[in-house]
């Protein structure tokens, strides 16, 4: 058995060492070539320090002497270390502490090619993660680069009709970004809330369908003027249905449904609730409260507390009272997309 138990040792590179007291230790066995250089000879006498042949066996000890104090018989291995042996070879070894036959018993093995293979298969698994942490970096760039692009043609789109009444391309950009901030307040996931930053900008895009008498004239509307007003939600919906793509399939939504109202009394279809598309009922609050806030040629600003008072009046009938809580937890995120968004920008967007 003993010679049985040897032949396995040296298939493996393992060399048994029995530990006496402090730093001694006893080598079982004649030492192995690779284990020559490092002790000077292929015998180890009774007073054997390893841990001065092997200074990395000194952050070792505490753990071991516990484990054999302990006389626990599971293996305790101290990781891999390199030595270096006279000839200038790299050794990778690894100490195993374990309690056998009321001994205290220390393997050291060289890890030989096993260690070399590990360290090559780790490095192809880190250079795997690099090529794939560096293709994921290159498809955000890409996929920002999209959203950047999709929300400009959408900015553009809706310039048309800042052409033709007094919404500014301040307005619109504000819009999507206050929807954005409540949509991620909500938990919205990343896509949607990218949707409806590029959607809610749309909400009155169906204007541009709107005759100029109409759309332009100071004075209250008539009954049928108002008639033909209320088409602009239609219209914008139709504009841009059946596109299959998510973000227009939202401002779809948003057109038809931003003049509904909680209480039904809404148009153009007069639904009520949670009926309404929940991106509508965001961009309503949002496209109320920057109207208020802002002056327009046909009224002055209203101050924010005056705005918020009159929205609170209309919580539960006009607006969903829910969603207005989430934003009036929002004011001082709405109040910096307000001082950083300011009417200078249409100078950029009368541009286009």
């Amino acid at each position: 058995m003993t010679n049985l138990l040897s032949a396995i040792y040296d298939s493996l590179n393992i060399v048994v060492f029995v530990h006496e007291r402090d730093s001694d230790f006893t080598l079982h066995a004649a030492a192995p070539d690779w284990l020559v250089f490092f002790l000077g000879k292929s015998s180890c006498p009774q007073t054997c320090a390893l841990p001065d042949v092997f200074p990395y066996l000194t952050c070792f000890m505490d753990d071991a002497q516990q484990h054999w104090d302990a006389k626990q018989a599971f293996p305790l291995t101290s990781g891999s270390w390199i030595e270096t042996d006279a000839l200038g070879n790299e050794l990778a070894l690894e100490a195993t502490a374990l309690w056998v036959d009321n001994q205290a018993v220390l393997l050291l093995q060289n890890l030989g090619e096993k260690y070399r293979q590990e360290v090559s298969r780790l490095q192809q698994v880190r250079n795997g993660l690099l090529t794939q942490e560096k293709l994921e970096n290159e498809v955000q760039k890409r996929t920002l680069k999209i959203k950047q692009r999709e929300e400009e043609i959408a900015i553009k789109l809706v310039s048309l009709t800042s052409y033709r009444d007094e919404e500014t391309g301040a307005h619109v950009r504000r819009i999507g970004l206050y929807a954005a901030a409540m949509a991620k307040a909500l938990n919205w996931p990343a896509q949607q809330i990218d949707d409806i930053r590029i959607a809610a900008p749309m909400h009155d895009l169906g204007k541009i369908g709107i005759p100029d008498r109409i759309l332009l004239k100071k004075g209250k509307l008539t009954d049928a003027e108002f008639s033909i007003m209320k088409r602009h939600t239609e219209i914008g919906a139709k504009m841009l249905n059946d596109s299959n793509i998510p973000a227009l399939d939202m401002a779809a939504e948003i057109a038809l449904c931003h003049h509904e109202k909680w209480n039904g009394t809404g148009y153009p279809r007069e639904i009520k609730g949670e009926e309404i598309p929940i991106a509508a009922r965001i961009t309503s609050i949002v496209d109320i409260y920057d109207a208020l806030v802002h002056e327009r040629v046909y009224k002055k600003a209203m101050s924010e507390k005056d705005a918020i008072a009159l929205m609170a009046s209309m919580a539960g009938s006009h607006l969903d009272p829910t969603l207005f809580e989430v934003f009036l937890g929002l004011l001082p995120v709405m109040r910096r997309i307000r001082t950083e968004v300011h009417e200078l920008e249409d100078l950029m967007v009368s541009c286009v």
